[in-house]
């Protein structure tokens, strides 16, 4: 009986293991666009010359240059890339939500969304300034006390403005357009932006002007997913950007968009 129960005992446990599987470890990114054979890339369409619409309505700009090189690099063919627009405010929902896979969107890097995203090493180094009326007589932030300024939902503008200038009265807007449009309007005194988004207005419009003082260091990288799955990813985009930056192709890609 002894040798009976045993074996019965040995059959059950031998049963037990069959019936549990292991669970599948989930494919990483960098696998799953390889896969589908399109890496898909949210980028912004209303900050040149990083991101924008040209006369014909195709998206064009540094970033979205960037993006081609990275496609390239991983699947070998720069058109192997689908292009979603996002905004200040929804570029990280979107990435959240998995709609895509990366933000090559002048996304700035900070501790605060290092809590919840990973970041690529920067490829470009930006700073904040103020787009104001070319009447104006102010020549830096401090001028700004008690007046209204605008910013972008989403970007780091705000805080920065409310560090340097508590007394300030902020005013958001979902884009760009938006926010210049309000400037034009009167409905403020400037804006709050990064240099290199502001620049095209000041260029096309000399009824505006940048005023020369940066007050922030905005570092612009490639984000990703706070996830394991993400790494091979990171890895290899970062991989992408040393080497432009070693062979100076960063720089030809900067001063090609006319950024300084």
């Amino acid at each position: 009986m002894k040798k009976l129960f045993l074996a019965l005992l040995f059959i059950s446990l031998l049963l037990c293991g069959c019936g549990k599987k292991e669970q599948p470890k989930p494919q990483d990114d960098l696998s799953k666009i390889i896969e589908r054979g399109k890496i898909i890339v949210g980028v912004r369409d209303d900050t040149m010359p990083f991101g924008y619409r040209d006369k014909n309505g195709n998206l064009t700009g540094f970033d979205i240059e960037l993006s081609k090189i990275i496609a390239k690099n991983i699947l070998g063919d720069e058109n192997k890339v689908n292009f979603v627009p996002v905004t200040a405010s929804n570029r990280i929902s979107k990435l959240l939500s998995g709609e895509v896979d990366i933000l090559v969107a002048t996304m700035t890097i900070t501790e605060q969304r290092e809590q919840i995203l990973n970041f690529s090493i920067p490829y470009y180094i930006a700073g904040q300034t103020i787009l104001t009326k070319s009447s104006s007589k102010a020549t830096g932030l401090m001028d700004f006390e008690n007046k209204k300024l605008i910013v972008v939902f989403g970007s780091t503008s705000e805080r920065n403005l409310r560090t340097n200038v508590p007394n300030v009265e902020v005013l958001g807007f979902k884009t760009y357009k938006e926010a210049y449009n309000a400037l034009k309007a009167g409905k403020a005194d400037g804006i709050v932006a990064d240099d290199t988004i502001l620049l095209s207005y000041a260029l096309s419009d000399k009824s505006v002007k940048l005023l020369p003082k940066r007050f922030s260091q905005e570092p612009y990288a490639v984000a990703f997913r706070k996830e394991a799955e993400s790494s091979e990813l990171i890895n290899r985009v970062d991989y992408i950007i040393d080497s432009l930056q070693s062979s100076g192709q960063i720089n030809k890609l900067l001063e090609k968009w006319g950024i300084q």
